[in-house]
């Protein structure tokens, strides 16, 4: 595998940062997560705009403009030859001393990109659907740390995931601070009401793959709601599902111990997934 680091290509072995970097250090840096289709690139410019609208709340100046970045990622996916794949975009603030302040980083960000596979859920969980709980752990409050930040600092979502692990659960609801559904550790959630297809509007990543199954559900004639969404409601719906850049879009069946709907992918799903594949396999950065 070849990693773009700082304006190179490396061996995956000989790809390093400093020890000093703060992006190793404290988290300081952003991210993101793109998947390629058919040697299309989705939503490429959409992923890096939120990419640096984090950099922008964050202060980090990036050494390379947007337009370099894209050239960049098509470039490694071309270098690893990749058809179908996903690209890991990594900012940091760059090297310091070993002080919070973020003045004593003197030198350049560091840009990473890495281009591989990725498989978050098993086969079978697609066409099955998910069992998911809710956690303790509540999403961070958006005056401490906002979550539409993709940033480096992914602990909240860590902390809600090993929980949802230690019970036996692949994935988990996250609340926010007043009690209602935000999201979950890695993905966007989403419930269907009696033809009526809901998504929480607080307290969550502005999801990208969340934007697209809204767009293709009214496209459809089909009515959307975004607001606050309570366990209750997910326990009552027709249909749930999650989506994310690296989960696509995938079914849940049971939350909580509550059968959603008759225990099985719904046709809403089904319909919005193959809707999603689609799009998918048609629009693009060619490479």
């Amino acid at each position: 595998m070849k990693v773009y680091l700082n304006g190179k290509f490396v061996d995956q072995k000989d790809a390093k940062i400093s020890v000093f970097d703060h992006g190793l250090l404290y988290g300081d840096g952003a991210f993101e997560g793109i998947r390629s289709y058919n040697n299309l690139v989705f939503k490429l410019e959409e992923h890096i705009d939120r990419l640096y609208e984090t950099m922008h709340t964050l202060l980090i100046e990036c050494s390379l403009t947007k337009k370099q970045m894209i050239k960049a990622i098509v470039e490694t996916l071309k270098q690893n030859k990749i058809k179908d794949g996903y690209i890991r975009v990594v900012v940091t603030r760059g090297v310091g001393d070993l002080g919070l302040d973020p003045q004593k980083c003197k030198g350049t960000s560091s840009v990473i990109i890495i281009a591989d596979k990725i498989t978050l859920y098993p086969k079978e969980l697609y066409e099955k659907g998910l069992a998911i709980i809710t956690v303790p752990t509540v999403r961070n409050h958006p005056e401490a740390l906002n979550p539409e930040l993709k940033s480096l600092n992914y602990l909240n979502n860590i902390l809600a995931k090993i929980e949802a692990n230690i019970a036996g659960f692949n994935e988990a609801i996250m609340l926010d601070a007043t009690g209602v559904v935000a999201e979950c550790t890695g993905d966007n959630i989403f419930i269907v009401k009696k033809g009526l297809l809901l998504t929480p509007s607080q307290g969550r990543l502005r999801g990208i793959t969340r934007e697209v199954v809204l767009d293709l559900a009214r496209k459809s004639k089909m009515k959307t709601f975004e607001g606050a969404i309570t366990r209750h409601e997910i326990y009552n719906a027709d249909e749930c599902f999650l989506t994310g850049t690296a989960a696509e879009l995938i079914p849940v069946v049971n939350v909580d111990g509550r059968q959603i709907g008759n225990g099985k992918p719904g046709s809403v799903t089904k319909k919005m997934l193959k809707a999603f594949k689609e799009v998918t396999r048609k629009e693009g950065v060619k490479y």
